[in-house]
């Protein structure tokens, strides 16, 4: 397959909805995803799979426990590892967030819970 680069406005400008990542690419085990996040999503963890979060454009609040130091505010071109095990609740401070996720392909986007917000077989960008 030929390599390809990718154009971050024209990979964010084709995601519709929002809290629903798109897989941009794999990398070994891992998978680089494109996500449009808007308000607050639900708390929740992963049991074996770090997450980096990276914010492209707008203003991303992670909410953390108090135990885990508290939440922590990102800027575009800012990013935040989120080890395994650890509560967490994105939450959009702006409109429109976009974010770049890394992380085990074999990650669930609502961690260990299952409902109406899980994606099961993500889409390829």
């Amino acid at each position: 397959m030929p390599l390809q680069k990718v154009n971050l406005d024209t990979a964010f400008s084709s995601i519709a909805q929002f809290w629903s990542p798109k897989i941009g690419g794999d990398i070994n085990d891992a998978q680089l995803k494109l996500a449009k996040f808007s308000g607050s999503f639900l708390w929740h963890h992963h049991d074996n799979e770090d997450e980096l979060f990276l914010v492209i454009k707008g203003r991303l609040r992670m909410k953390l426990k108090p135990e885990d130091g508290g939440d922590i505010d990102l800027e575009e071109g800012e990013y935040l590892i989120v080890p395994k095990g650890t509560e967490h609740c994105p939450s959009a401070l702006t409109e429109e967030v976009h974010c770049i996720l890394l992380e085990p392909n074999t990650t669930r986007n609502t961690g260990n819970l299952v409902n109406h917000l899980t994606q099961e077989n993500l889409d390829r960008i």
